[in-house]
Formats: structure tokens, sequence, C-alpha cells
């Protein structure tokens, strides 16, 4: 913060009736351990009431909130060889935001630390939660309500709302974010000046004003970044191309991980997966062409798709492209919010409502509802195996195959590839028969056996139903 900044800051905290819970004001007491235990404390209640920072402030007396000035240095100060800064910082769990400064207010000196609010858990010094009740820093585990409301903010964090870089000039920002891109995928004109592309930001919630800083969002940052390695908590969240030599992991011959935004990167990424895809080459009556082995529509979606339901809180995860001879798999941090089995049919619930609403209206994915319906289409076009959608702990896992025959194929193949065309069929204002089925499988009439035989099977696995002793069939949760 500029000097003028840190003094509007302090004439507002001064103002305050009384310490909070969010603010301590101190003189002289300099004592590292406690300075560790009210940052904890600060953090922890600034997250409780919804503050954008807790403060600890030296220099002002915390009776009638006099300006005194202190004689603390903390940039001086050391713990053994450690700066105390890096001592504090090493000592706090999980990582917390924090900012010193040292400056003059009313010809005296003054130090405020400013500590962002815990998210997703309490922040811990020393392996111990503190918070405050009233003035007072107490011991977390001694108050359980507000332990709760520290739990129950991390369910209802919005990841795109939250800060993935504070306190930067408006130069910053348009160096940090690819701005021409916002514009461009918006598809609306570039202003002709810093202020109009600045307010055109704010508006998209791509940035927020803060005083005379800003703030980039996690969502600027995540679709508009010019380098994710700028951004710490976000520089792991880029997706990952590997590409396998035959149908293991044991030998990886190319892996690419990209560092753009996704929105400015997507029609890259698509591409170079495509790129490096399998594919076959035709001949008609004049020209050869190469014909891709995958449906692009589909590759397109399944990448949007992990993208935008992706659960950016799980660390060390990305979005993952992993290519092998005889399939692709493409996979996201998060287990699926709902049955897997209910993907073609279900309206889509998403971790990342802001984030999935800015794709779609970049054109970058499908309107909601549409997209997985869309996959399971191209993919009998393509005449592939059905897909696999695997729900794992903390991932969602798609699984595309390469052409099989019908004899190649496993029986969880056949039943699977049966039970999404009955749900195909169900959400066109179709059903499901024996002859749509056959044209899935390209089975000749004469062997109509294989395919009843297939229908039962599915039958009862439990996945499908008979319609009304129709031989016409529906999806076992259309009953």
């Amino acid at each position: 913060m500029e000097k003028e900044e840190l003094i509007i800051l302090i004439d507002e905290l001064r103002a305050l009736p009384h310490e909070s819970e969010w603010v301590e004001f101190k003189v002289n007491n300099t004592n590292p351990q406690e300075i560790g235990g009210y940052i904890s404390a600060l953090a922890n209640s600034a997250c409780i009431e919804n503050k954008e920072y807790g403060y600890l402030i030296f220099g002002i007396e915390n009776e009638r909130h006099q300006a005194v000035g202190t004689a603390f240095k903390p940039r001086t100060e050391k713990i053994g060889n450690q700066e105390l800064e890096n001592w504090l910082v090493t000592q706090l769990e999980p990582k917390v935001g924090l900012r010193i400064f040292e400056f003059e207010y009313q010809s005296k000196n003054m130090v405020l630390f400013q500590i962002e609010p815990a998210t997703n858990r309490p922040i811990l010094f020393r392996g111990e939660a503190f918070v405050r009740v009233g003035t007072y820093t107490k011991k977390l585990k001694e108050h359980p309500e507000k332990e709760s409301k520290i739990w129950q903010k991390a369910k209802q964090t919005v990841f795109e709302k939250d800060y993935a870089i504070r306190n930067i000039s408006a130069d910053k920002v348009l160096e940090l974010l690819d701005y021409p891109s916002v514009f461009k995928l918006l598809n609306i004109p570039l202003p002709t000046n810093k202020e109009g592309i600045l307010a055109k930001l704010e508006e998209e919630k791509l940035i927020v004003k803060k005083l005379l800083k800003y703030h980039i969002t996690n969502l600027g940052a995540i679709l508009f970044a010019a380098d994710l390695e700028k951004f710490e908590n976000l520089a792991r969240k880029s997706p990952r191309v590997i590409i396998y030599k035959g149908n293991t992991k044991l030998q990886t011959t190319k892996e690419q991980q990209g560092k753009f935004g996704y929105a400015v990167a997507f029609e890259r990424l698509v591409n170079y997966v495509n790129d490096k895809l399998p594919s076959n080459e035709e001949i008609d009556r004049v020209f050869r062409k190469e014909v891709r082995v995958y449906p692009e529509l589909a590759i397109r979606e399944l990448i949007a798709n992990a993208i935008i339901h992706q659960d950016f809180i799980i660390r060390g995860m990305s979005v993952m492209i992993e290519i092998f001879d005889n399939r692709i798999e493409i996979t996201n941090p998060g287990a699926p919010l709902i049955d897997t089995k209910r993907f073609i049919d279900h309206s889509p619930e998403s971790r990342n409502e802001m984030l999935a609403g800015m794709m779609r209206r970049m054109n970058i994915c499908e309107e909601r509802g549409s997209g997985v319906d869309k996959v399971i289409a191209q993919i009998e076009v393509f005449q592939l195996p059905a897909p696999e959608f695997i729900a794992g702990d903390n991932y969602t896992r798609v699984i595309l195959y390469s052409p099989k025959s019908l004899r190649q194929m496993s029986k969880p193949d056949k039943i699977r590839a049966c039970y999404q065309h009955c749900c195909l069929k169900y959400v066109s204002g179709e059903y499901m028969s024996n002859q749509s089925l056959r044209e899935r499988f390209d089975i000749d009439k004469k062997n109509y056996s294989i395919v009843s035989r297939l229908i039962k099977e599915t039958i009862d696995a439990g996945l499908i139903l008979e319609y009304d002793n129709s031989r016409m069939y529906v999806p076992f949760w259309a009953k």
C-alpha cells in the first residue's frame, strides 16, 4: 500500500468505537510468540466476520485509539538467525497472506500487519489455532461454535471471488492479465484508454478496486493470466497433457504443461490434443484426407467440462489429459457432484458457476445440460466404444476408447454402450429398440439375437427397463 492509503486505513480503524475481533491495537508489546498468536486469531476472526483482512497495529493505544507511536522495528527483529517475518510465516499453517508496513502517521512511527482471512480451514500458529473473543485472544478449541463457523465458511467459499493477487497497480493488472483476450473472446470493442479497460475488467468481476490499488480475482487470473506462474496459488492449476508409448504409463514420450489462463489458451489446448491423437487416412475419388479417430467435438466438450467442474481446493492436482495408443483419459480434481450414471440427463451441478458462466459467454463450452449427451452422440456416430465415467475419491475421470469391434468389447463395454444409447434416445424424446441398438453397433438385421441378448443383460444389470411391454426401452431412472 502507498503511504496515503495507509493513512486513510489507520484513520478508518481508529474511528472504530473499540477494538474488534479483527483489529488489535498495540504499542510496544513485541513478543514474537504473542504476535504469532495474534496473527492466527485475527486471520480466523476475519474469516468469521467476513472481513477482507485482519489488522495488528503497533503505535495506537487501545483505550482511546490515540496515535502514540512505537519503538517496534519488525524488519530488524530476529528469532535466532531468522528474520521475524520469515519466522512467523514458517510457524503458521496453512500459509497465510501477511504483509508488514512501517510508516509515519502524525509524525509517529507505526507498524501495521495486514493479515488475510483464513480460507478452507483455521490458521494455526505452532500447531494451535487461536481466535478473538471480544477483545481477547483465546484458543479456538475452547470455542467450538467459532471453529464450526470457519469450516462452514469453507463450504460456502466461492473460489472465483477470492483474490489471486492483491494490492497491485493498474499497470501491473494490465501486465499480469492478457486483457485484449477478454475483449476478443467476449466480442466487445477494446476501449481506447486504460481507465475504460480497467472499468470493464471490474464490471466482469475479473478485478476489484480497493482504495488506490487493485486485486485480481481467481476468476480473472484462472481465465486470463498471461502467465499462471505469476499467481502463487494457481501456478499448479494449468492443464497437463501427457503422451505415453503403448497402452501403459511405463514410457512417457512427451509432457506439456500450459502457462496461460484457460480462456486465453483453450483453443490452443484443444488443437494440441487433437493433433496428438491418432487419425486414419481415407482416399476418396480425388483426394487423400485424414479422419480423426476421436470426434473433435467430444474432446473439446470433455476438456471444457474438466476445467469447469474441477475442485480448486484440492492442492497439487490439475486437469490432466493422458493419451495412450488405445484410449484418452481426461481427469479433473474433485469427485463428481452427481452420480456418473446420470451425466447424460441430469442438469449439471458445477462447483464454479461464475467460471462456467463466463466460459459459456465466450462459446468455449455448451449451454447447461447439453454437453455430455452431445459427446455420446458423437461417439455413436464414430462407432466407438462407450465412454467410461469414473468417480474417484478426489477426482473425476472420463475415458474415451479407440475403435473396437463388438467381438473385441468386454461385457461391461457392451452393457455401458447399451445403457448410454438408451439414455441418449430418452433425452431426445425417443425410445431405444432392438433396431436402434443394431444401428448403434452397425449390426446386420439377421443378427438381431445378439442385440436381444445384450438388451437382456443390460436389464439384468438394473440399468434399463422395458417400456409398457412394447419392446421399447427406457433408462432405469425414467420409470
